[in-house]
């Protein structure tokens, strides 16, 4: 197997840059710890993988006591770079959220067929609330309406990488949101691996 190539080969430009990230990150984290002040504990879940580096840094500004855990989610084929539209639960919660104050960590949200089916599902465990965090709002992709309470930033219909969000994979550890350049991954108004 060969190895990626560096991430400065597909990069076309930074569109999020770190210290712009990590202050909207403690902005959200502030808000959040405001609006669950009363609650005795909230549950972060994320969705993975996307969400890992976002989630970790949100945490830390938290200052509400809160629990984690994770559910991976994919509506994609092996080596697909589009959503397949059937959603399968990779790997799902290891507690129950019944009754409990819940919040869902994305990286992104675009077509939203993906988070429709994660809120129907969490919906029936019965929890006292659920709302959605997202970092990053592609809006101009939307199929299904979707609640998103708190949003990071709203971005333009561009096929974006790094701070968790993956090309095949690699280019995760980025601290920053990169678009990847034209040519590079070809992509049509259907595509876009990073789908929820």
């Amino acid at each position: 197997m060969s190895s990626p190539p560096p991430y400065e080969d597909l990069l076309d430009y930074v569109l999020i840059d770190a210290d712009r990230l990590q202050k909207r990150i403690a902005e959200l984290g502030k808000e959040i710890s405001e609006d669950y002040r009363h609650f005795e504990d909230i549950v972060l879940i994320g969705i993975l993988k996307g969400s890992m580096l976002f989630m970790t840094d949100l945490m830390r500004q938290l200052t509400v006591p809160h629990s984690v855990d994770f559910m991976d989610v994919t509506s994609y084929g092996v080596g697909v770079r589009h959503s397949t539209g059937d959603v399968r639960i990779l790997m799902d919660l290891h507690a129950p959220i019944e009754r409990r104050n819940v919040l869902i960590v994305e990286d992104i949200v675009d077509s939203g067929r993906t988070l429709e089916h994660v809120l129907r599902l969490l919906w029936a465990r019965r929890p006292a609330s659920l709302r959605v965090c997202t970092l990053l709002d592609k809006a101009e992709r939307r199929e299904v309406a979707v609640p998103l309470d708190y949003i990071g930033f709203q971005i333009p219909n561009v096929f974006v990488f790094g701070y968790g969000l993956d090309i095949d994979e690699y280019y995760r550890n980025l601290p920053f949101i990169g678009v990847v350049k034209p040519g590079v991954v070809i992509l049509d108004e259907e595509e876009g691996k990073d789908d929820s």
